[in-house]
C-alpha cells in the first residue's frame, strides 16, 4: 500500500526550541511576572479601583505567558513522548499552573472583601465593564471555597485519595489484555470492525475482564464519589450538579430544557436502533441471535458502532460501487481531505475558509503518524501571535476528515477571540464543543446532501451513530451519575450496586432500542466518572451537539449572512453565561423548543434511514 504523505507542523513562529533564547526569556519573564503579581496582591489597596485595574494588566500578562509556554511544552512532548527532556520540561511548566491557582485564591479573597467597590471601578475604568461577569464569577466561586488551610489540606490529601483512586482505574484499564495479549483498548476498538463475530467476541472479553476486576473498580468509584460529596458539602454546594453547572456557566433551567428535549426524542432514537439492527441482520452483519428480530427489535450493544453493509440483494453493490469507489473504502490523501474541508467551510463563511487555508499554508497541522506521538487529535491555542496548532493521526480513512474538521473548528473559535484579553480565552466546555461540532456538522451535512446510493446511507448512519452517542448515551451517563450521587449520600456502594444503577440508566435511556445484550460495566470503562474535579462530564457534549445543530438549521435559512452572527457569538464565549451569550445571538436556550429545533435535523435523517431499513427487509 502506498504511504500517505502527511505534514508536520512548523513551530518557529512560537519558539525555535526549548533551548532557544526566546523560550528561556519567556520563562524568566513569567517568573518575574509571578513575583510582580504576588507583590501587587500584598500592596496597598486604598485606591481599590486603580489597584484592580493594575492587577488585571498583570493577570493578562501572566495568562499570556503561562498559556503560551504550557501549550508549547505539551505539543513538543506530544509528538515525542519518549524524550525525557520534553517530559521533564512539561513537569516543570506544570508547576506554574499550581502557582497561578494559589495566587487566584488569594485574589478571590481580596475581590470578595472589596466587592462593594466594583461599581466605582467600572465608572473609573469603563473599558473594564467587559470583566463584570468574570469578576462576579470569582466572587461567587469564593463563596464555595473552604478556608485556605482546608483547601490546602484537601489538595494534599487528594494525592492519596481521589487522585489515587482515579489513577488506579486508569492503570487497571491500561494493563488489561486478553489471552492473546490484545489490550483492553484494542478490544474496545473492535466495536467499529466490520466483522460481526469479532465485535461480539471482543465485547464478551471486555465484559469478562471488567468483571474480573470489579472489586477494584467498585472501590475506586465508591471512595472517589464519597470524597467529592464531602467536599461539596464543605464548599456549600447543595448538589454535585450545581458545581458542574457553575463550571459550565449554565443555569439549571437550561439543563432541564436540554435534558427534557433529549428525553422527548428517545422514541425516535429507538426507532433508529431498531432500523440499524434490522439492516445489520439483513446484511448478515450481526453475530447476535436475537437483535433485529420480531421478538427483540433492539440492537446488541456491541453492534452500536458497526458499519452497515449493502443488503444481500443490492444490485448497486455490483455496479455503481465498482464504477465509483465508496468514500468509506477510498484512501484519502491529506490534500484531498483538506480540499474537502475548505470547500465546505467556504460554503458557510469566507472567513472560516480563509482561516483554514492560512492554517494549512503556515504549517499549523501535524498529521503524520509516527512512533512516540500521542494518538487521537487535539487543537492547542497560543496567545503568542494568536495562533493554533492541530495534531491528528491521519491515515486516509473517511473519519479522519471529520476529526480534522472538528479540530479546525476549535482553532477557528480561538481565531475569533483575537481582539480579546487573554483572561477571556477560558470558556466552558459547553461552548468549546459547540464550535468544533458545528464545523463537523457543516462537512457531514453537505456530504449527506451530495452523496448518492449506498455511500449516502453510510454517511447517514455515521452521522446518526455519532449523534445517538452524544445524545442517548450521554443521557444514560447523566442518569447514572445522578443516581450514584444520590445513593452514595447514604450508603457504601459495591460493584454490583454500580452495575444495577448502570442497567437502570441504560433501560431508562436506550429502552428497547437495545436487546438483552447490554453492558452493565460501562461505569468501569468511562474515565470521565473518575476525574475528581469534574462531575457530570457528560451534558456539555449534548449541549454542543444540539446547539451546533440548531446553529446549522439557522445558517441554512440565513445563508452567509449568519456567519457574522456566528463569529460574534464565538468571540464572546469567555465573557458571559451561556444564556446571555445565546440571547445576544437571538436564541433562548432556556426553552425546550430551542433544543428540539436541533433534534429536527436528526429526525429527518432517522425517517429516511428507517425507510431504507424497511426496503431492505
Amino acid at each position: 500500500m502506498k504511504e500517505i504523505k502527511t505534514p508536520r507542523w512548523n513551530l518557529d513562529s512560537l519558539y525555535p526550541s526549548l533551548d532557544s533564547k526566546e523560550y528561556k526569556n519567556d520563562i524568566a519573564e513569567l517568573e518575574k511576572t509571578f513575583l510582580a503579581v504576588q507583590k501587587h496582591l500584598d500592596s496597598d489597596k486604598t485606591d481599590f479601583s486603580t489597584w484592580l485595574n493594575s492587577y488585571l494588566d498583570l493577570l493578562n500578562k501572566e495568562s499570556y505567558l503561562r498559556k503560551t509556554l504550557g501549550a508549547y511544552a505539551y505539543i513538543v512532548y506530544s509528538t515525542d513522548t519518549t524524550n525525557p527532556v520534553y517530559m521533564n520540561n512539561l513537569n516543570l511548566i506544570d508547576k506554574y499552573d499550581t502557582q497561578a491557582k494559589q495566587l487566584e485564591i488569594k485574589f478571590s479573597t481580596i475581590l470578595a472583601d472589596n466587592k462593594d467597590n466594583l461599581d466605582d471601578f467600572y465608572k473609573k475604568f469603563p473599558k473594564r465593564t467587559e470583566y463584570k461577569y468574570i469578576l462576579n464569577e470569582i466572587i461567587e466561586g469564593k463563596s464555595h471555597q473552604m478556608s485556605n488551610a482546608e483547601e490546602e489540606l484537601a489538595s494534599k490529601m487528594s494525592h492519596s485519595g481521589a487522585n489515587a483512586w482515579s489513577l488506579l482505574q486508569g492503570q487497571i484499564i491500561s494493563n488489561l489484555h486478553d489471552e492473546n495479549g490484545k489490550t483492553f483498548n484494542e478490544l474496545r476498538n473492535d466495536a467499529n470492525d466490520s466483522d460481526p463475530n469479532l465485535r461480539k467476541s471482543s465485547w464478551e472479553k471486555e465484559v469478562s475482564l471488567l468483571e474480573q476486576n470489579k472489586i477494584a473498580f467498585g472501590a475506586a468509584l465508591n471512595n472517589l464519589k464519597a470524597e467529592k460529596i464531602t467536599l461539596n458539602e464543605k464548599r456549600r454546594w447543595k448538589e454535585a450538579i450545581d458545581n458542574a453547572l457553575f463550571n459550565s456557566r449554565l443555569s439549571k433551567e437550561t439543563l432541564d430544557a436540554l435534558i427534557g428535549a433529549i428525553e422527548d426524542s428517545l422514541p425516535m432514537w429507538r426507532r433508529y436502533f431498531h432500523a440499524k439492527a434490522a439492516i445489520l441482520r439483513a446484511g448478515d452483519s450481526t453475530a447476535s441471535k436475537t437483535a433485529g428480530t420480531k421478538e427483540q427489535k433492539g440492537i446488541a450493544f456491541y453492534d452500536l458502532f458497526a458499519p452497515i453493509n449493502p443488503p444481500r440483494t443490492s444490485k448497486q453493490n455490483s455496479t455503481s460501487q465498482v464504477a465509483n469507489e465508496s468514500i468509506f473504502e477510498k484512501k484519502w490523501t491529506f490534500e484531498q481531505a483538506t480540499e474537502c474541508i475548505l470547500k465546505e467551510f467556504y460554503s458557510f463563511s469566507k472567513n472560516m475558509g480563509d482561516f483554514v487555508k492560512y492554517a494549512i499554508e503556515n504549517q499549523w497541522i501535524d498529521a503524520e503518524v509516527r512512533a512516540g506521538k500521542v494518538g487521537g487529535a487535539y487543537d492547542e491555542d497560543f496567545p503568542k501571535g494568536h495562533q493554533s496548532r492541530i495534531l491528528s493521526n491521519f491515515t486516509g480513512v473517511f473519519s479522519d476528515i471529520i476529526t480534522l474538521a472538528h479540530e479546525l473548528g476549535h482553532a477557528f473559535h480561538f481565531s475569533c477571540m483575537k481582539d480579546k484579553d487573554p483572561v477571556f480565552y477560558n470558556y466552558p466546555m459547553t461552548l468549546a464543543e459547540t464550535a468544533s461540532t458545528f464545523a463537523e456538522t457543516i462537512v457531514k451535512q453537505d456530504m449527506i446532501k451530495n452523496s448518492t446510493g449506498f455511500d449516502h446511507m453510510q454517511i447517514l448512519d455515521l452521522d446518526l451513530t455519532d449523534a445517538s452517542q452524544i445524545l442517548v448515551d450521554i443521557l444514560c451517563r447523566f442518569y447514572f451519575e445522578e443516581s450514584v450521587f444520590q445513593a452514595r449520600k447514604t450508603n457504601e456502594l459495591t460493584a454490583d450496586d454500580f452495575c444495577k444503577l448502570m442497567s437502570e440508566a441504560q433501560e431508562k435511556s436506550y429502552g428497547d432500542g437495545l436487546n438483552e445484550e447490554r453492558h452493565q460495566y460501562m461505569w468501569a470503562v468511562k474515565g470521565h466518572y473518575y476525574i475528581p474535579e469534574l462531575d457530570f462530564y457528560n451534558f456539555p457534549y449534548a449541549f454542543g451537539q444540539l446547539f451546533a445543530a440548531s446553529l446549522y438549521q439557522r445558517a441554512k435559512k440565513e445563508g452567509q449572512d449568519f456567519s457574522k452572527t456566528y463569529e460574534i457569538l464565538l468571540s464572546e464565549t469567555g465573557s458571559m453565561s451561556c444564556e446571555d451569550l445565546c440571547k445576544r445571538a437571538g436564541f433562548d436556550i432556556t426553552s425546550k423548543e430551542f433544543w428540539k429545533s436541533g433534534i429536527e435535523m436528526y429526525a429527518k435523517e432517522v425517517e429516511e434511514y428507517c425507510k431504507y431499513s424497511d426496503a431492505t427487509n
